[in-house]
């Protein structure tokens, strides 16, 4: 008995270490990719396609890609591993907004990685990243701080049929605190009149949130559920008749914040009783 319990903590032992090292070489991967993507590939876009809605098209579909390729590299060395319920109802969607709570660094990889055509709000600080500046730039993102064209930006892409994914937290959510969401994506809903898809994302273990470094490596290999929900009807919480839209998007944002709050405790037992069983 004590010669497996010795070779037990060995084995989590090897494993973590082996973890530490493939985290190490995918946030290499990460880096250098982005680079790559910006400094090459985008550039030879500006060349070879002038019309701008075709190499933003390609530009972001590079991108799924370039997601696509590194997960399955997280996944293969035994860094991560992920499932996504109702993938289809999330790839099928169009021109309306899709709401996602924020728990790590990786959700938007996750997410784009599967919907090669969305479009993104992203926080302006990332355009003094040198990593992602330039994936953000080609893929022509929404930035959070134009706030006098971004409700017009939004409608548009919304209109042409883009989906626009949003992380209503505005940044990552640290382990074991509630979720607080700002009201930005219930303003856009509101105020373009667009329906908004809910999305669930689940980490099984401690992992990339707003405190941790790279190699805050957990005990366990961390799994992912990314849990695709129902559509959210804007006529259920708009009537521009009847309603002022200041008081629409505080109810839609109350709503919002119940739907993920309470979607996440459902999922996170589920995923406890499946780790059990």
């Amino acid at each position: 008995m004590a010669m497996d319990t010795r070779m037990n903590r060995l084995t989590a032992r090897i494993n973590w270490l082996w973890r530490l090292m493939m985290t190490g070489c995918c946030f290499v991967l990460f880096g250098v990719g982005g680079l790559l993507l910006s400094l090459v590939w985008f550039n030879l876009l500006l060349i070879v396609q002038r019309d701008r809605a075709k190499r933003r098209r390609l530009a972001r579909r590079s991108i799924a890609a370039s997601f696509r390729f590194f997960l399955a590299i997280a996944r293969g060395t035994g860094v991560l591993d992920y499932r996504i319920n109702n993938l289809d109802a999330l790839r099928n969607d169009r021109g309306c907004l899709v709401v996602a709570n924020h728990p790590t660094l990786i959700d938007y990889v996750i997410l784009a990685s599967v919907m090669p055509e969305t479009d993104c709000l992203v926080k302006s600080a990332l355009l003094h990243n040198p990593f992602v500046s330039g994936v953000i730039r080609a893929a022509d993102y929404l930035i959070n701080s134009e706030a006098g064209t971004l409700l017009n930006a939004s409608q548009q892409r919304l209109a042409q049929g883009d989906t626009l994914l949003i992380f209503p937290e505005g940044t990552r959510t640290q382990f074991g605190e509630a979720i607080s969401l700002q009201r930005g994506a219930a303003n856009i809903a509101v105020r373009c009149n667009s329906d908004l898809r809910v999305v669930l994302i689940h980490c099984s273990e401690h992992l990339l949130d707003k405190k941790s470094r790279w190699y805050d490596v957990p005990p366990e290999k961390p799994v992912f559920t990314v849990d695709v929900r129902d559509r959210v009807n804007i006529d259920e919480f708009y009537d521009a008749n009847e309603q002022e839209p200041a008081l629409a998007a505080r109810q839609l944002n109350r709503h919002l914040q119940h739907r993920l709050t309470s979607g996440l405790q459902s999922l996170s037992g589920i995923n406890d009783a499946s780790a059990l069983s």
